[in-house]
């Protein structure tokens, strides 16, 4: 069964059994950004840094950056967004994700909240 993480950044990292890991951004983030009308997606093969950025997506609204939330390398993109970048509206975290990947260390993944507390950290940002 997978499991879902999420950043102070509004990203999500679902974690599979095989230790790969889709990321995207947040119903909560998308919601923020407004229509979004272009997404850049890293290289598949490309070994990022926590921090790193690793995707831009631009909206009606501003532009804002990906950063990686752990580090790892990049396994698939979803090249469905490059024509259809409101996917990410209508679907934030099923066919709105972005690329999938590799993590250099799992522990890394230990550091990032869980739904609950996310939840809480969008209430107070609310």
């Amino acid at each position: 069964m997978s499991q879902v993480k999420y950043t102070v950044e509004h990203e999500w990292l679902r974690v599979e059994a095989d230790g790969v890991v889709t990321v995207g951004i947040t119903d909560f983030a998308q919601g923020h950004l407004g229509d979004l009308v272009f997404v850049q997606l890293p290289e598949v093969g490309a070994e990022l840094a926590k921090g790193d950025e690793a995707a831009v997506i631009e909206s009606v609204k501003a532009a804002s950056e990906v950063m990686m939330p752990v580090a790892g390398t990049v396994t698939e993109i979803n090249e469905s967004l490059a024509d259809e970048p409101g996917q990410i509206n209508e679907d934030p975290l099923g066919a709105g994700w972005f690329f999938k990947m590799k993590v250099s260390d799992p522990t890394e993944l230990n550091s990032l909240m869980d739904e609950s507390a996310y939840a809480a950290m969008i209430r107070g940002q609310a």
